[in-house]
């Protein structure tokens, strides 16, 4: 959700396997797969509206969502777009920034119900049954239970990958272990038929974006923390962003991309927003 807050080095847990090469010019397609889709909640993040929009409503606290986004693929496999924050954050909302100085400047708040393995379990899935992980980047709210899929291949930019490892803003404890299987990818590709990953550095480096195509509802664009909020948009702030420029860049590709195809803009924490579309077990189609 936030940039570099912190300095210091991690022991490392474990290791990167694979790669895929860039495909060139791939955000202009129109193949459609018969693919759902279902916004997936998994608890708020409590902080500053600064975080998120500086000079918006500086002082105001506000309640981020933290979604991820289970794709149900029509050979049968399953696709998750990020993981949410780690469960542990249920019982210990300091489980992550516990002294450091974000203890305070992100607050997790989830349920039992905002346990990703509950959520999962409603549309009859269980870890073991996810095949795929795209993580649009590897923060915490964003990464965090990627230690249940130890069946899953995980996609991420092996810029973004080289960038996180060993770097306390990127909780390694979350996504950089043994068990884990990642693909390095190296710029925007189509991944699946339907399914395209777009860079949108400015969060973080190389952080991407997901471009999902739905047969009846038109294709979306999962930001991730390329946008926070609409509020980025209409006040022209981007502050909050670890690079400012690049991220305003990026989220203007973004908008021309969703102005051009046409698509639906999903940002990564708006509370707004996530009150505009339903989440699961409704899907969209």
């Amino acid at each position: 959700m936030v940039g570099d807050y912190l300095d210091g080095r991690l022991v490392p847990y474990g290791t990167a396997r694979g790669s895929r090469r860039a495909l060139p010019q791939l955000i202009t397609r129109k193949v459609v797969r018969h693919v759902e889709m279902y916004i997936i909640p998994l608890g708020t993040c409590d902080c500053l509206y600064e975080v998120v929009a500086p000079g918006v409503r500086d002082g105001s606290p506000v309640s981020l969502p933290v979604p991820a986004y289970l794709l149900r693929l029509d050979d049968g496999k399953n696709l998750l777009i990020d993981t949410g924050m780690s469960r542990l954050h249920i019982t210990d909302p300091t489980a992550t920034w516990r002294g450091t100085e974000m203890v305070d400047v992100l607050v997790p708040v989830m349920s039992e119900e905002d346990d990703l393995q509950k959520r999962l379990a409603v549309l009859d899935i269980r870890p073991s049954d996810i095949d795929y992980v795209i993580n649009t980047h590897l923060h915490f709210d964003h990464a965090g239970n990627n230690d249940l899929f130890e069946n899953a291949t995980f996609f991420v930019q092996r810029e973004h990958y080289e960038f996180a490892k060993d770097n306390p803003a990127f909780p390694n404890r979350y996504w950089n272990l043994p068990a884990l299987r990642y693909e390095l990818l190296d710029g925007e590709s189509e991944l699946l038929p339907g399914i395209e990953v777009i860079l949108t550095p400015g969060h973080a480096p190389a952080h991407q974006s997901v471009m999902v195509r739905l047969a009846e509802s038109g294709n979306f664009v999962v930001c991730g923390d390329a946008v926070y909020t609409q509020a980025n948009f209409d006040h022209d702030s981007w502050g909050g962003q670890a690079d400012p420029v690049t991220a305003r860049d990026s989220a203007l590709k973004l908008k021309k991309i969703a102005e051009e195809q046409p698509a639906t803009l999903l940002f990564g924490h708006d509370p707004e927003q996530a009150n505009q579309f339903h989440c699961s077990p409704r899907g969209y189609r």
